[in-house]
């Protein structure tokens, strides 16, 4: 009678044990993007296939639509991992921050925004912005410093041969281009493809082409954070490793359908041709390491846009350890 009352009581707690079992095993990441973007296709592919979960890991994600904002979620532990360009681990190191935002995984390997013409422009050559209204991103940005670059490649003062417009918050700045007097915007995708799709403008050039390798976007967390979870850190690689791989072998199609969720508002159809002209010109990075090259060529752009604080070598604010672990694995 005892050995049937303890049989009936293990039966009775077993799913709670189980349940205790797996909330033990499970840790909690909180990821903040600092745009939603398809040109993070691979994260959200990591979250809608089930990558992170194989891992152990809860990831909440949110977004906090610009740079500024996305640090100081990280900063101020309102994020434990943020995904936002490179540049801004520099910002915080150059303030002699005592616990520095190190890069650990990277995402995008290039620019990912689009020259877009209000009016077309079939035989488009860069010297036809000398002297337009061009609406500019965030000073100091990525998609900003890029397009500087990228403008003084082909010999066009950004500051004399430009009226240049930045006065507009990045979230805003489709919107202003529809409803203002601007001939030309830097756009990401799909805002530039449903742009042209609705007679709202022309794509004309790729930044992403012009630029080169950078390190774009990237995975981040505060030095204290790494050392305090790194098994989760590398546990989110590995999942983010998971997902760059799937990506670089499946179609714009197939990697359209599973991210659709995130961009409920836009068609299938130009989700997908968006990500083929990402895939086209090597946006997407096929595994997380941020190599010594991309960070010099980062810094080459921000010092020629007169915003690199100090030269902060490659080794303080990069971990390529954990990346080489998994690939290597």
């Amino acid at each position: 009678m005892k050995k049937l009352i303890k049989m009936t009581l293990i039966v009775a707690l077993l799913p709670l044990i189980l349940l205790g079992c797996n909330q033990s095993s499970t840790s909690s990441i909180k990821l903040t993007e600092v745009t939603r973007s398809l040109f993070y296709a691979p994260q959200y592919v990591a979250l809608e296939k089930g990558y992170f979960e194989e891992e152990g890991l809860d990831v909440e994600l949110q977004t906090t639509w610009g740079g500024d904002k996305t640090m100081t979620a990280l900063l101020s532990d309102g994020a434990d991992i943020a995904l936002v360009g490179s540049e801004t681990s520099i910002y915080v190191y150059a303030q002699n921050s005592k616990d520095p935002v190190i890069n650990f995984a990277q995402l995008t390997q290039t620019d990912g925004t689009f020259l877009v013409a209000k009016e077309p422009k079939p035989d488009f050559v860069w010297e036809d912005l000398k002297g337009s209204t061009f609406l500019g991103q965030r000073k100091g940005g990525m998609p900003q410093m890029v397009g500087e670059f990228v403008l003084k490649n082909h010999g066009i003062d950004p500051k004399n041969d430009l009226d240049l417009q930045q006065n507009i918050d990045f979230a805003n700045i489709p919107g202003a281009f529809v409803s203002g007097d601007a001939e030309y915007v830097q756009l990401f995708e799909p805002t530039a493809s449903t742009f042209e799709k609705e007679g709202n403008g022309h794509i004309v050039a790729s930044f992403g082409e012009e630029s080169g390798n950078v390190p774009y976007t990237v995975f981040m967390t505060k030095q204290s954070y790494l050392d305090e979870n790194e098994e989760e850190v590398q546990k989110f690689t590995r999942a983010v490793y998971k997902a760059q791989q799937w990506v670089e072998e499946n179609s714009a199609e197939e990697i359209a359908s599973v991210i659709k969720p995130y961009f409920e508002d836009t068609e299938l159809d130009l989700l997908a041709s968006s990500i083929e002209r990402y895939k086209g010109q090597q946006s997407f990075a096929t595994n997380p390491i941020l190599d010594k090259e991309e960070w010099d060529n980062l810094k080459a752009i921000m010092e020629e846009a007169g915003e690199l604080p100090a030269d902060i070598p490659y080794e303080d604010l990069v971990n390529t350890t954990i990346a080489e672990e998994i690939i290597n694995d």
